[in-house]
């Protein structure tokens, strides 16, 4: 076993794995059942405390932009001399492959078209409809879940590269643990939590891009959209991202990130062009500004009194802001532990706004273009869209296709991209779940790689077999719940750290000055 898994910690994977595997068989056996009991304590959160997930998401930008220009900025996640392991370019690609990836596939037209048939204050179908719909694409898709990854991305990164600490989570709350808590029974409940909590965050991102695949295969193949179809897909995916993971950062995530970046561009580029440009400019220009002038408000708006509820028929709120909140919390553990990896080198001020700013503003430019072009095809054009995307989500954006020249291309080329994201999404994911049970090595072994990916792909099979996505969403939601808590844990911790490493230096510095002056 040592010689196939290596230095793996034998607790921790056990422990995950089979809670996982427990899940799952339950799922398969009971699927509506457990949906409707995790349904009942996802709601009961949503319900109770979306101030919570509100609040906390606006406290993880505070954070983030207040370290970036803080007297702590210029410091280095990682030794003073050190520099950058990756390009710019090699890095931005990996950080939003893995970050954001499937989802603005399946989003980019979706989104936009169902606020804009079904805005909280605007009148359907409207322009005042059409820029509220992009706002609030902007606003779920921008600073706040990237803040989110960006804060355990700094702990981890501050710990692991500054402090030589392990890469896990429980490495993080060594100012209140201590040593011998961080490495005790608790510190193995925090890694064995975030483990459970990556692997369920990343089954739904399994069925997620399954799903958007198959669809697209039925688009352009006429191959029938069945649940065989979709296990053929995440069968074929995953044995992709398990060689990609075995490959090691180095190589093939960063190769396929470079690849997939640059499939993007060429789409959104050749969409600009051949599609509405002008509107597209104008409603990006417009909706940025309104994104910009709003943005505290919509951190705070929890829909008290229920006029967005009665606007719409159903509770908008917590539907979608609450909901994304949460949802994004499921990615946190491995998208940061991948984000602090492939950052060592970089100074903190560096990293936040590479983190928050770049990927952003290029979500806002692919919502404009996407969403933007859908909405004009809805509001001048034939429509279609809007019944598409209520009838199946999936659908959207190859319906919007059909209005281009060149649509099988295009869906091809939008199935290709969704692939490389699913791969790269999948196997940062596997590898940092092999760093998490491994005690943290950089470089786990190439059997626990491949281990961990059978396990993720298992789980997206057995899923979909049991219909039970949903289930797992819902655990999930109820899973990120003191998740959250622990996130404001570590940013104590980090300050707590950081201030007293700067309070050193300082002293040092004076030290040398008055030995200087003697």
């Amino acid at each position: 076993m040592k010689k196939y898994f290596g230095n793996y910690d034998k607790t921790i994977s056990e422990v995950s794995a089979v809670f996982c595997l427990i899940f799952v068989a339950v799922t398969m056996v009971k699927p509506i059942g457990v949906q409707k009991v995790f349904d009942s304590i996802f709601r009961f959160f949503i319900n109770n405390f979306g101030w919570y997930y509100l609040l906390c998401g606006i406290i993880f930008l505070i954070v983030c932009f207040t370290l970036a220009f803080s007297k702590y900025g210029e410091m280095r996640l990682g030794k003073d001399d050190e520099k950058p392991e990756f390009s710019l370019f090699s890095w931005f690609s990996m950080l939003f492959s893995a970050g954001m990836g499937i989802g603005l596939v399946f989003w980019g037209v979706a989104e936009p078209i169902y606020h804009f048939a079904g805005p909280p204050f605007a009148e359907p179908g409207t322009a005042a409809a059409a820029v509220e719909a992009m706002r609030y694409s902007f606003f779920h898709w921008g600073l706040h879940p990237w803040a989110s990854y960006g804060v355990v991305a700094l702990c981890l990164a501050y710990f692991q590269f500054r402090k030589d600490m392990p890469g896990l989570i429980s490495s993080t709350l060594l100012p209140v643990l201590g040593e011998k808590g961080m490495k005790g029974s608790t510190g193995k409940a925090v890694d064995i939590f975030t483990i459970i909590l990556s692997l369920f965050g990343i089954a739904t991102s399994l069925g997620l891009g399954a799903m958007t695949i198959t669809t697209g295969l039925n688009f352009v193949y006429d191959i029938p959209n069945t649940v065989t179809t979709s296990i053929v897909v995440i069968a074929v995916i995953t044995v992709m991202f398990i060689i990609s993971a075995v490959t090691g950062v180095e190589k093939g995530i960063k190769w396929l990130s470079n690849i997939n970046m640059s499939l993007a561009f060429m789409l959104m580029a050749f969409l600009f062009l051949s599609g509405p440009t002008r509107f597209i400019i104008n409603i990006m220009v417009e909706s940025i500004g309104s994104y910009a002038q709003n943005i505290l408000w919509m951190s705070f708006f929890l829909d008290t009194q229920g006029v967005v509820a009665e606007h719409t028929g159903y509770d908008w709120v917590g539907t979608w802001t609450i909901f994304y909140w949460a949802w994004w919390i499921t990615w946190v553990p491995f998208v940061g532990s991948f984000l602090a990896r492939i950052s060592r080198g970089r100074t903190i001020r560096e990293f936040v706004l590479g983190v928050l700013v770049a990927p952003t503003l290029l979500s806002c430019i692919w919502f404009a273009i996407l969403g933007g072009s859908a909405m004009h095809i809805e509001m001048f054009g034939t429509g279609g869209i809007t019944e598409a995307a209520h009838t199946e989500l999936t659908s959207a954006i190859f319906t919007m296709f059909t209005h281009f020249p060149m649509t099988g291309l295009l869906s091809v080329l939008t199935m290709i991209i969704v692939a490389i994201f699913f791969v790269t999404s999948a196997d940062s994911s596997t590898y940092v779940i092999s760093m998490m049970t491994s005690s943290g090595n950089l470089n786990p072994s190439s059997g626990l790689r491949v281990f961990w990916g059978i396990i993720s792909g298992g789980i997206g099979v057995a899923l979909v077999l049991a219909g039970g996505l949903s289930a797992v969403q819902a655990v999930s939601f109820a899973l990120t719940f003191p998740f959250v808590f622990l996130m404001l844990i570590m940013i104590y911790c980090l300050y707590k750290s950081l201030s007293e490493e700067k309070a050193i230096n300082d002293e040092t510095i004076v030290s040398e000055q008055d030995t200087g002056q003697i």
